[in-house]
């Protein structure tokens, strides 16, 4: 089972120049709005991706097209944008096997989907199965989705359509293992049943029947999309799950319960991948971690010059920035000033 160890970009999108070392567990990217989580994301989603099935074919640039889904599926967009500056931009992506994807986009070749990756065949014979779960959920807009996007008649980023068609796979045959039996009780507990599918249409079915998910709550729906993915065998030993603020719309109550998940995928073999803006999401991961689990948290930060560096950390104490922590503590301390005025008025 190979993991991704280090990405490098150059003149990519946010990034004047980043390299970025990886655990082989669970990666935590944390920082302010623009500062390039979702896009690390997604470049590790696309060098995944050409490892199987139809996008090895298609190869690497063609899929980054697909996933950041720029103006015209014009790749050139990609490349940083700097106001009397013009230029290419570099990509690369190691796993611990010893391969290397090496990926360009060239100003002169803006208007080209022409695959720049000479050096993507050996990462493509070693397969890496993938999963990336964005921000939005997609169960409840199933029914015709993936007909429609065929067509060509909506224009969406291919990171919905990937994750309806892994959705849609059918159960594995026999009985799970017990360790991931217990990910999907925990999981159907958390969402009150299972999940069940009548064509393209998927329900929650408990005691009290079986509820269409567009009457339920999109925090819950995303619950039910990872009860899928282990269910049918999408989440397994040796892939790599990216996960796109597995916070949002789901309360804080259940959080505990993602993480407990997202941990015991990384016990399994699975790499994590997630990004978050919720204080009660990193501090559930704080609490969760165990002393076997290898946890790395990425702090990503704007500077003066407008470029993004990374700060990395294996504690969650020696978070630097840590955003998030600090505007809890001072709506901690607003609180409590506010309640001593009110002592000294009384």
């Amino acid at each position: 089972m190979s993991k991704i160890t280090q990405l490098k970009l150059e003149n990519f999108t946010a990034f004047h120049s980043i390299d970025v070392q990886f655990s082989p567990g669970v990666n935590v990217l944390i920082g302010a709005n623009g500062t390039g989580k979702t896009h690390l994301l997604k470049v590790l989603y696309a060098a995944c991706a050409v490892t199987v099935g139809e996008d090895r074919e298609r190869g690497f640039q063609r899929k980054l097209a697909g996933v950041f889904h720029p103006y015209q599926s014009n790749p050139g967009r990609l490349i940083r944008r700097r106001p009397g500056r013009s230029g290419g931009a570099a990509l690369l992506v190691r796993r611990d096997n010893g391969t290397m994807l090496l990926g360009g986009i060239a100003p002169q070749q803006m208007d080209s989907l022409q695959d720049l990756t000479p050096q993507v065949s050996p990462w493509s014979e070693t397969p890496m199965e993938s999963t990336y779960i964005p921000v939005k959920e997609m169960l409840a807009h199933a029914p015709g989705f993936l007909s429609t996007a065929a067509r060509r008649e909506i224009a969406f980023e291919e990171v919905y359509v990937d994750i309806l068609r892994q959705a849609f796979l059918p159960k594995l045959k026999g009985t799970l293992d017990p360790d991931r039996q217990r990910l999907l009780d925990l999981l159907q507990k958390a969402i009150g049943g299972k999940v069940i599918s009548k064509g393209e249409h998927f329900f929650l079915k408990n005691r009290r029947g079986e509820l269409e998910f567009t009457l339920l709550a999109e925090g819950m729906r995303k619950l039910a999309l990872l009860w899928l993915l282990i269910q049918n065998g999408t989440l397994q030993p040796g892939s790599v799950l990216f996960w796109d603020e597995p916070e949002a719309n789901l309360n804080p109550a259940l959080m505990g319960d993602v993480v407990e998940v997202i941990l015991a995928l990384q016990r399994l073999g699975v790499q994590v991948f997630m990004s978050t803006h919720n204080y009660v999401m990193l501090k559930e991961l704080d609490l969760h971690t165990q002393p076997q689990d290898q946890v790395c948290y990425l702090s990503l930060l704007r500077g003066s010059d407008d470029s993004v560096s990374c700060h990395s950390s294996t504690h969650y104490a020696d978070i630097d920035p840590n955003a998030m922590a600090a505007t809890f503590d001072s709506l901690y301390a607003r609180d409590m000033a506010r309640a001593l005025q009110g002592v000294g008025r009384a």
